[in-house]
């Protein structure tokens, strides 16, 4: 059993016969201490460094349009991130990493900008056009404009209706005097103002009387005015028409040994030839 010696008093070791241990160096746990101090001090040094440059780094990424998760599941390192839910229950889409935040387009500008809905659109106002030019006061209406005809027959077009001796027949043109007599006013209808009626140079009208176009002056009567008034209908011949009897329906004017009468239709080429007349211009 060893013995148990007391340690000698430290003031006078050599004085006992003990002798310092020197296995060790002196100060080596003043030297541990100082280390652990000094890798304290780095630590928390670079602890401090890095949490003051987090902020830096958030905001860097925020601005090219990322977040620090989307950061480091780009890079393929960290923890897996989860998106916060946004406040309608649905997580807010995030954009890949690298790309730019859109720049505004065309057009959300406040030119290109749509109308609000029920605004109306703005109108050009129409710019008023000129008022017909009236004429002044007192003065007298102007007269409607004067319309001469003289009547060709359709299959014989070297010869016009003339007035022979009160009736009506068709020849050929001659002097001034013919002329005259071979042009006519044309008017509305007598009995019909959708028909006409043809007035002579001296005042009278053509009429039917027995059947038979005849020239005489208009007593008033409603049988005159009917007698009178013809309409126009289409005729075979190429810008010729026919000339129907208002107050008898069915008959036409027609040439008959270049006598002008009224007679029924006939289904015949003779009648529709000698029934065709073309209203030309004047040869008075």
């Amino acid at each position: 059993m060893p013995d148990n010696k007391s340690r000698p008093p430290q003031e006078h070791p050599w004085e006992n016969g003990w002798a310092p241990d020197t296995s060790r160096a002196p100060g080596t746990r003043r030297l541990w201490l100082a280390g652990a101090l000094a890798v304290t001090t780095v630590v928390a040094c670079v602890t401090a460094i890095a949490v003051s440059k987090q902020p830096a780094d958030d905001t860097s990424a925020t601005r090219e349009g990322r977040t620090t998760s989307d950061k480091e599941t780009s890079s393929g390192g960290g923890l897996i991130s989860f998106a916060s839910p946004s406040a309608s229950g649905s997580p807010s889409p995030t954009r890949p990493a690298g790309s730019k935040s859109p720049s505004p387009s065309a057009s959300a500008s406040p030119s290109a900008s749509p109308r609000p809905q029920g605004s109306a659109s703005p109108r050009t106002s129409p710019t008023p056009s000129a008022a017909p030019a009236q004429p002044p006061k007192g003065a007298p209406a102007p007269r409607p404009a004067v319309v001469q005809r003289s009547v060709q027959s359709a299959n014989y077009p070297s010869r016009y209706w003339h007035l022979s001796r009160g009736y009506v027949r068709l020849e050929q043109p001659g002097g001034s005097e013919f002329r005259e007599d071979a042009t006519f006013t044309l008017v509305k209808g007598l009995a019909n103002s959708s028909c006409h009626s043809f007035l002579t140079s001296d005042g009278t009208y053509l009429r039917h009387r027995s059947f038979v176009l005849v020239k005489e002056r208009d007593d008033g009567s409603s049988l005159f005015k009917q007698d009178a008034t013809f309409c126009t209908r289409p005729a075979a011949a190429s810008g010729s028409v026919m000339l129907e009897s208002v107050n008898y329906p069915g008959y036409f004017l027609r040439h008959r040994n270049f006598q002008l009468k009224l007679e029924q239709f006939e289904y015949s080429g003779q009648y529709r030839a000698d029934s065709a007349f073309r209203l030309v211009e004047g040869l008075a």
